[in-house]
């Protein structure tokens, strides 16, 4: 691809600029996304964790109040057993 006077013609010389601003465009917004992706994975992470303490508190607290201080029948096996 060399023009009449010896020279490399310009279009491919700007298609090979183009291909390099484009590589380099899709390498910073690969790690763009990257930092995203992991923020996002930290965040939910800790949303769970928080939701997890908070369901155990609340279904905890109602779970040992129903064993400790309430007397219920079993369902299977005899309904005159009781269980403490």
């Amino acid at each position: 691809m060399v023009g009449l006077h010896g020279t490399p013609h310009r279009g491919s010389v700007i298609s090979a600029i183009g291909r390099g601003i484009n590589a380099i465009i899709s390498a910073i917004a690969n790690v763009f996304l990257a930092i995203v992706s992991a923020i996002t994975y930290i965040l939910v992470s800790i949303f769970d964790l928080i939701t997890d303490i908070l369901c155990c508190r609340c279904f905890g607290s109602r779970r040992s109040s129903r064993r400790t201080g309430r007397t219920r029948y079993r369902r299977f096996g005899g309904g005159s057993r009781r269980t403490y």
